[in-house]
């Protein structure tokens, strides 16, 4: 059985990819051999390679995110597996495989998941925005996660409007038979010092089906071992040994 998590947020910009990177450092203080996935990733950079002997020139997406998943884990996988679906434009999966004309490969992101699993002792999955970001037009980020069968781990804001969307989250995947293992609340930006951050993590632990697993905290830079030392300090790794 594989083991690892899914992250999913309750928004955009809420830090999923930090928080990735601090549970494989989780993974491997805990004795095991880990890696980050981010399997679709859009707004890639594009780097064009030189010209081919027919004349042409090839494009190559570049997943920043991928790259520094990798990088963290200090894993030398090929890009292919670890971010095996890319966009160049910054939107959902669905929007941008319709502007770019790029039909999404879901064998691609499953076969690549399975390889990863194969070699690793635990796998932790970035996925794209919130549970319901379109994949395909019938397709979710939830069914997608539902299919790796690894537990949820909901990344939130500590600010303003965080409690609700985040019960939202975590109600819903329940609903839909996903075992969620519990909530980060990631400062994905410098505290603003107002009242709802002091507040909402102990509010949220008092009403929530589920723990939370930490507060992690802005990092200023995002270094390997900065990283490291902020996972062994702010994650519940117990609540992650549990799961591995």
């Amino acid at each position: 059985m594989t083991k690892g998590f899914f992250v999913t947020g309750t928004d955009t910009g809420v830090g999923k990819t930090i928080i990735t990177a601090a549970l494989v450092k989780a993974a491997h203080l805990l004795g095991f051999k880990a890696c980050g996935m981010k399997p679709i990733e859009t707004g890639c950079r594009t780097a064009v390679s030189s010209q081919s002997a027919a004349g042409s020139k090839e494009k190559t997406l570049i997943p920043s995110d991928g790259m520094f998943l990798r990088d963290i884990a200090g894993s030398d996988e090929s890009l292919d597996l670890i971010a095996p679906v890319r966009f160049e434009k910054p939107l959902a999966p669905l929007p941008a495989s319709e502007i770019e004309g790029i039909p999404l490969d879901l064998e691609k992101i499953k076969n690549a998941f399975l390889d990863l699993a194969e070699k690793y002792d635990a796998v932790v999955v970035e996925g794209i925005g919130g549970l319901l970001v379109p994949i395909l037009r019938d397709y979710f980020v939830l069914d997608l996660a539902r299919e790796f069968g690894l537990p949820l781990i909901v990344v939130a804001r500590p600010g303003l409007g965080t409690i609700n969307h985040t019960l939202l989250t975590v109600n819903y995947a329940k609903k839909e038979g996903l075992d969620v293992a519990g909530i980060i609340i990631n400062y994905a930006r410098p505290p603003d010092g107002v009242p709802a951050e002091a507040t909402n993590p102990d509010i949220i632990k008092q009403i929530s089906p589920v723990p939370i697993m930490g507060v992690f905290p802005y990092l200023k830079d995002l270094k390997s071992t900065t990283i490291e030392k902020a996972a062994a300090k702010n994650l519940d790794i117990g609540i992650i040994k549990k799961y591995l």
